[in-house]
């Protein structure tokens, strides 16, 4: 009988040894989200490509259609043209999430990290040599296709891995992954403006080559991050721990199969709370910047009876510098909100949090942002920084409420699912915003007072999902099965235990100053941004 030695990348090589640090992994995981989270970031890019021929002004061609622009060497592109590689990241990450998500599952985290990496770096590198040659198609194909994948699977690879790690901490350990998808656009934003300026000449506006050199950085740290991904042995747990009695829904003996999960209703109503949940925040995020521009307009600059339609140039520069802080500050937010909720869910329970999240939610967004048009900025600010740390406490919460719903066996697949509803909200959030504020716009409505009737309809989002929410029910007992079970388990158990005295070893320091150092430099950048905010 001939045995076939596992090859590197197998889920059976990456079986943590005995003694292992599970405070190893969520490094790990971040130094793959804080990667791909630059995908939030692509927009420091669309200026400089829509003068990539002109340089110092675009070469602008009327009358050219988006089919044109698509392969076109001698005009440049327009940003609407640009702003459908976003589209495509996020459409191509939940719809790869969704197909590759059971593939993970059988391979493991190392190779699904290894495929995202190369990926994402694949695709920047030959995104860049669309830029180089000027054809948008390429870009679309290479970062926006290729590199969406990359996102897919990087986004989706530690997830069940670290629940499995933390069964006692599932929400803090996916809100310390989760954040560092929030935090990425922190980091390379400004690295990427730092890189532009840096290779800019006469001729050339340096985004290909700060492409290719943030493509080599993400390759290096996800393939870091992908190689030290190790997953539980059979029958682990935390030295100390016993498995609370089942309790609000959660799953703590069985699981449900991959196969039966998204047939249950309790899949699709989650579906629903997150799909509403992320409607109700990403488009307002999006026009963030504008919208307090046009809300307050000269009261930014200490000008409080100046319209925005009568600012001068100098005036509107000015405050555009206070809008793009107030993006700082709402990115911030959306950080901290993803670790800050869902460890709170920990103590919570899931369905509690998401009913304070959406409740609060719709509160802010329905009475009291209408409320405080034309009163006090910093309120305005305030609340609007709240709602996106709801934003981010959704997506970081949830994967730990489907490991309650559903167990752990599958939740990395299941989870990778449920992102459709991420790539719907894409679509479907700044659909409504945009075209409620351009049709106000358009029949003459005065800027500030275009945006309450919006607040209204986000706040109603979020009332529909704090109902559904309050619904969700425990699944079918019959749905459940129930792991197998192997001989040397409680061996395992005893043999893999954490001990807490290990919890600072020297290769944990290491692993995380080598992931807080970006972080606290791209915390250090935003807040520079932001601090405009207080003059």
């Amino acid at each position: 009988m001939t045995t076939t030695t596992p090859g590197f990348l197998d889920r059976a090589r990456t079986i943590a040894p005995a003694g292992f640090n599970r405070w190893l992994v969520p490094p790990c995981a971040l130094a793959m989200h804080l990667s791909i989270g630059m995908a939030y970031g692509f927009s420091v890019f669309w200026l400089p490509l829509s003068r990539a021929i002109g340089v110092a002004q675009p070469v602008v061609c009327k009358g050219m259609t988006l089919a044109q622009a698509i392969t076109t060497t001698t005009c440049d592109w327009r940003v609407s043209d640009l702003v459908w590689t976003y589209s495509i990241f996020f459409v191509v990450l939940g719809a790869a999430a969704a197909i590759w998500g059971g593939w993970l599952e059988r391979v493991g985290p190392r190779k699904a990290g290894v495929v995202a990496a190369c990926c994402w770096a694949g695709g920047i590198a030959i995104g860049a040599v669309g830029v180089s040659w000027h054809q948008l198609w390429l870009v679309w194909l290479g970062t926006g296709l290729l590199g969406g994948i990359g996102l897919g699977l990087g986004y989706i690879s530690p997830v069940s891995t670290l629940i499995k790690w933390f069964p006692d901490r599932r929400g803090l350990a996916t809100g310390m992954a989760i954040m560092g998808f929030g935090g990425g656009a922190m980091i390379g934003s400004p690295l990427a403006d730092k890189l532009m300026k840096h290779f800019a000449g006469t001729h050339d506006t340096g985004v290909w080559q700060t492409f290719l050199v943030l493509a080599a950085l993400y390759f290096v740290a996800m393939m870091a991050g992908a190689l030290g991904y190790r997953v539980t042995p059979e029958g682990w747990q935390p030295a100390g721990w016993t498995p609370p009695a089942a309790k609000a829904g959660a799953v703590t003996g069985g699981y449900v199969h991959l196969d039966d999960a998204h047939k249950t209703r309790q899949f699709w109503m989650i579906w629903a709370v997150l799909l509403l949940n992320v409607s109700a925040s990403i488009g307002i995020i999006g026009v963030a910047s504008p919208m307090l521009q046009e809300v307050f307009a000269g009261r930014l600059i200490g000008q409080p009876l100046v319209a925005f339609g009568a600012l001068d140039a100098a005036q509107k520069a000015a405050v555009a510098a206070v809008g793009a802080g107030f993006v700082g500050v709402i990115s911030l937010f959306n950080i901290g909100g993803r670790f800050a909720w869902a460890s709170f869910s920990d103590r919570l329970g899931r369905k509690t949090t998401f009913a304070v999240m959406t409740g609060i939610g719709a509160l802010l967004y329905g009475l009291v942002a209408p409320t405080l048009i034309g009163g006090s900025v910093g309120l305005f600010i305030l609340v609007f920084c709240l709602c996106a740390s709801m934003y981010g406490g959704g997506f970081a919460t949830v994967p730990a409420y489907l490991a309650d719903m559903f167990g752990t066996r599958f939740v990395g697949a299941i989870h990778g699912r449920l992102l459709t509803a991420w790539s719907t909200a894409g679509v479907l959030g700044p659909l409504i915003v945009t075209t409620m504020r351009d049709k106000a716009l358009a029949a003459g409505v005065p800027a500030a007072a275009v945006y309450p009737p919006i607040y209204w309809v986000l706040g109603g989002l979020l009332v529909v999902a704090f109902v559904i929410n309050l619904l969700i029910r425990p699944v079918d007992p019959s749905l459940l099965r129930q792991a197998e079970a192997t001989a040397t388990g409680a061996d395992r158990t005893a043999a893999y235990a954490e001990p807490i005295r290990a919890s600072l070893s020297p290769a944990v320091v290491v692993a995380w100053v080598l992931v807080l150092i970006p972080i606290g430099w791209g915390i250090w950048q935003t807040a520079a941004k932001a601090a405009v905010l207080l003059r």
